[in-house]
């Protein structure tokens, strides 16, 4: 795990601080055990609290413990230590092993922080909904809310598409997806999304009008082009989606030629600030008129 690629993010629960951690290339969140196991615990030495547990817990065989990671994150005494961190559903193994009254106001906590609701593996049209009533609230127009729907449903449909000519893997999934953007965009998906300065956020929800249409057009093309060509496996499929970009990166050549200006923005929609502080560097986010 490489600490340059990660964020610290402080979060309260309770007034007690739990240190999250943003991993920019997994996209997902990793907390300090002994914070949590802390915070639940209510123990006046909680380092003291977890190395008692932490032993119990490996000498019992538990795969979540044996698979912690250290990274060094800052105390209160303003000293960085290496300290473990465990990803949110490694979280909620650990939270099973500690005893106390506090330990599902945490779960909530920590699936609102990352986890996604279980009622949406049962019932789809409850996250669709949902995504409506959020862009409402976000001040995005009935227009555009129907059109990042429409564009949700294509993406499946290439997905469908990727599945069916020999991609099983997620990995694989978004290798595909990064052939597209980097040839339209000049940077992966997960790059796009740290010159925007997002980390969870949708990078599709801070686009701009353009880039949206680039982005679109771009998978559009490949869904086609897969149609037509019917490659198989990831080498074949890398090269028709390096195509389908190609007919976006055309495009946008095109405009920007007309425009005498790069239709790629940094700017988003988000109405607040990351700071990463191992680096000490400010996030500058600001927001453009859709």
């Amino acid at each position: 795990m490489n600490q340059d690629k990660m964020y610290l993010i402080n979060k309260l629960f309770n007034n007690k601080t739990i240190r999250t951690v943003w991993d920019k290339d997994e996209e997902k969140y990793y907390v300090s055990v002994v914070d949590v196991v802390g915070a639940i615990a209510e123990s006046d030495n909680p380092q003291v609290y977890w190395r008692v547990m932490k032993k119990r817990l490996k000498d019992e065989g538990n795969e979540t413990v044996t698979n912690c990671n250290a990274l060094k994150l800052k105390a209160q005494d303003g000293k960085y230590r290496l300290t473990d961190v465990v990803d949110i559903e490694g979280m909620f193994r650990i939270i099973e092993s500690v005893p106390s009254k506090n330990a599902e106001p945490i779960k909530i906590w920590l699936a609102r922080l990352g986890k996604e609701r279980i009622d949406e593996v049962f019932d789809p049209s409850i996250a669709v909904q949902r995504s409506i009533d959020l862009y409402r609230a976000k001040g995005y127009d009935e227009k555009w809310i129907a059109k990042r729907i429409k564009g949700i449903q294509d993406r499946k449909e290439l997905t469908d598409i990727w599945a069916n000519s020999g991609i099983t893997e997620s990995k694989e999934y978004a290798i595909l997806t990064n052939e597209i953007y980097k040839e339209w965009s000049g940077m992966k998906a997960n790059e796009y999304k740290e010159f925007k300065g997002l980390r969870k956020e949708s990078l599709k929800d801070n686009m701009s009008n353009i880039e949206v249409i680039l982005s679109d057009l771009g998978e559009e093309a490949t869904k086609e082009l897969a149609k037509e060509y019917k490659p198989y496996g990831l080498e074949q499929n890398k090269k028709i989606a390096k195509m389908g970009g190609n007919t976006a990166k055309v495009a946008r050549d095109d405009l920007e030629k007309k425009l005498k200006k790069s239709v790629i923005t940094n700017e988003n929609n988000l109405n607040y600030k990351y700071i990463n502080e191992n680096k000490k560097i400010e996030i500058s986010n600001s927001t453009f008129v859709k």
